[in-house]
């Protein structure tokens, strides 16, 4: 089992930055894939950026090159920071992980609110 916590999220003006992060906690050693999904209203829930243990890191085309996603492997911790952002990017953001390469099961925050508004 894998425990998620996310934190940061909130409210920004459009053009503006904000972090969020996750750190995972249970009865495992390591986690092989991190990563942000999003979800906002009427919308099917979405990629925003994965990392892998090794550190290959995967984006959403909406986020690339404005969005950037690092881990910490031995704290099993995973930020996100978001740049030059837009109102398109508000949404609820889940954290995920999936601890095994060859076992496709994931676990999932609770979800951090971001909100791009003037």
């Amino acid at each position: 089992q894998v425990q998620l916590v996310e934190s940061g999220g909130g409210l920004v003006q459009p053009g503006g930055s904000l972090s969020v992060s996750c750190s995972a906690s249970g009865t495992i050693y390591s986690i092989y894939l991190m990563g942000w999904y999003r979800q906002s209203p009427g919308k099917q829930r979405e990629l925003v950026a994965t990392v892998t243990s090794g550190g290959t890191t995967d984006y959403g085309a909406s986020v690339e090159g404005r969005f950037t996603v690092a881990r910490d492997n031995a704290k099993k911790t995973i930020t996100l920071q978001m740049n030059d952002l837009k109102p398109e990017d508000t949404a609820v953001y889940y954290c995920s992980a999936r601890p095994f390469f060859n076992d496709p099961q994931r676990y999932w925050g609770q979800g951090t609110q971001v909100t791009v508004s003037s």
